[in-house]
Parts: C-alpha cells; sequence; structure tokens
C-alpha cells in the first residue's frame, strides 16, 4: 500500500467488508504500545461527541444575519 501526498491510503475490499465499512463511515485510529488498530466508529459514539454541546446555542438570529456577519465589510 502506498499514501499518496494527501495522506491517503485505500483500504482494501476484504478488510473494509470485514469491518463493514461503508463510504462515509468515520473510522478512528487506535494506538497501543506503538501499532495502529482501524475501527469502525458506532453511529452512537459518533453522536454522542456533538452531545455536550446540543441546546448551547443562545444566539437569536436569522440564517441571513449569521451570514452577513461572516461576508467581507466592504
Amino acid at each position: 500500500m502506498r499514501v499518496t501526498t494527501k495522506g491517503q491510503v485505500t483500504i482494501p475490499r476484504k478488510v473494509r467488508e470485514i469491518l463493514g465499512i461503508m463510504p462515509e463511515t468515520e473510522i478512528e485510529f487506535i494506538e497501543d504500545n506503538g501499532r495502529f488498530y482501524i475501527e469502525k466508529v458506532s453511529s452512537q459514539k459518533a453522536t454522542k461527541k456533538f452531545e455536550k454541546l446540543r441546546g448551547i446555542a443562545t444566539v437569536k438570529m436569522s440564517t441571513d444575519e449569521i451570514l452577513d456577519l461572516t461576508r467581507e465589510q466592504s
């Protein structure tokens, strides 16, 4: 296997099938004593990352108002 200039590798089909990795599947790399393992992230684990942030937004702005803030002022 060769790493591309973008740091990408192709996971062999047999490995993807065994792990149930489909396009858009989230994976993570686990390090253990200098060895790295690939693990499929469960959908439950992926959503837990954002649970602590859910419901904390307090800004009462419209989408257009928020976009105006991100646009360059001339």
